[in-house]
């Protein structure tokens, strides 16, 4: 029996060690640093074997390295975005350790994004037009050109933002405001894109890539904006759904036109890719498809919605990838829907406070639910906030309807302290319009 080590702190990471629990082959999973709410599946009426270590942190590869030393795993998951930046991977790889991910070289399809357009129009991978810049004047002269014949601009930080480095601006004084905020970012918006403002509906997709060859998962679609129907600032991600039905009858070609020419890209430029390949990709009106970005991991929260569909043993799979023998492994997933809602803290993601009681009446959640720990705390016993987005309920049903009426019917049974459980009320809202219909 093997075990697992999972480098991240968040529902995305809780959700990867449930995946890897499942499977008959694992017997334990440590995730560092992880978070309170993890430990033995707490927030949950089913335990689980998940243990923490809250001695790394994500950019210090070095003491990640210290805990797998220590702890001794089988596997090695680097699932997160800053500990992927950081050479995690290599550092582990060089020392011996078995490795799922993305070397640092790799990831840079995630954590530079002028690198990562500039790889994309090199290999014919559809992109909107854009242009980067490190001097904000230019940016916003070009963002105002852009404007005029597009209609509307995205300002887009190069470096790693915590999914919150995109401002949207569709008039001139939301451009100027737009390169004021873009500015203020600091270090990771020292260089940063301006792009036109696609028309259409995004969508997020998933590949499992040994290098050469990859298999596909099913689609999702995450909500980003704070509040219903998409309105106020961009979050890290307030629920999803899956699968994603604007996808429906596509996958031949986003794999095709994207996925495929970006894994035989990395390969071609010395830059082999092991992991996850995250993209989120647009429908245009005009019934192209472009891509909106790629990231190196599963994406929080649409990792939540895919993941349980996934029928095939979770760590044969990766253990498959990490060999390069994917070509001899048959990925199955259910045809179940499900749906994410994330639970925040009232404020995120701006000013919110920490420390506020959390209740969750796990005898009153209905069956076909889980809980996702997150921004948790735990002190004597009680469970607290401890972060912006603080636990996810991930709910399941026969159609993205169903799957919703649950989320919701779970998120009634929990509560926090002063009114500050914060949450959007319409996920899936799109998929849920085209069942009606």
């Amino acid at each position: 029996m093997a075990k697992v080590m999972i480098v991240g702190s968040g529902a995305r990471e809780h959700e990867i060690a449930l995946s890897y629990m499942r499977s008959k082959n694992v017997s334990e999973v440590l995730v560092t640093p992880g978070n309170d709410g993890m430990i033995n599946n707490r927030l949950n009426r089913e335990p689980a074997n998940i243990i923490i270590n809250k001695s790394s942190s994500l950019k210090d590869p070095s003491s990640i390295l210290l805990v797998a030393q220590e702890y001794k795993p089988d596997l090695v998951d680097v699932a997160q975005d800053d500990a992927l930046a950081a050479g995690t991977v290599d550092l582990l790889e060089k020392n011996g350790f078995r490795v799922f991910g993305p070397s640092k070289l790799a990831a840079q399809i995630e954590w530079d994004k002028e690198w990562s357009r500039s790889f994309m129009l090199r290999h014919g991978i559809p992109v909107p037009e854009y242009k980067s810049f490190s001097d904000i004047g230019e940016g916003r002269a070009y963002a105002c050109d852009l404007l005029a014949r597009k209609g509307g601009v995205f300002f887009k930080a190069a470096g790693l933002y915590a999914g919150k480095g995109v401002i949207p601006a569709f008039s001139r004084e939301e451009v100027e405001e737009a390169a004021r905020k873009i500015h203020d970012i600091g270090e990771a918006s020292r260089v940063f894109l301006v792009e036109e403002a696609m028309v259409g509906e995004e969508f997020s997709y998933y590949a499992i890539v040994d290098g050469r060859a990859f298999q596909c998962f099913k689609s999702s679609q995450d909500n980003k904006r704070v509040n219903n129907r998409d309105q106020g600032p961009n979050t890290g991600g307030m629920g999803a759904n899956a699968p994603a039905l604007i996808t429906r009858g596509l996958e031949k070609r986003i794999e095709e036109e994207i996925i495929s020419p970006a894994v035989r890209g990395m390969l071609e430029e010395g830059r082999s890719y092991k992991g996850v390949l995250y993209l989120g990709g647009m429908v245009c009106k005009d019934g192209s498809l472009k891509v909106v970005e790629f990231n190196s991991r599963w994406g929080d929260p649409e990792c939540h919605v895919v993941l349980p569909g996934v029928i095939s043993d979770y760590f044969d799979l990766v253990s498959h990838a990490v060999d390069g023998t994917l070509q001899d492994f048959k990925l199955e997933e259910d045809d179940i829907s499900r749906v994410c809602i994330i639970s925040a803290s009232t404020g995120y993601p701006g000013d919110y406070q920490k420390g506020k009681k959390i209740w969750i009446d796990n005898e009153k959640i209905p069956a076909g639910i889980h809980l996702l720990s997150a921004g948790i705390q735990v002190k004597d016993g009680q469970i607290y906030t401890g972060g912006g987005r603080v636990f996810s309920v991930v709910a399941e049903g026969r159609n993205v309807i169903e799957a919703r009426m649950r989320a919701l019917q779970g998120i009634a049974c929990c509560s926090i302290e002063d009114n500050g459980l914060h949450y959007r009320t319409d996920i899936a809202w799109r998929d849920v319009q085209r069942v009606q219909k």
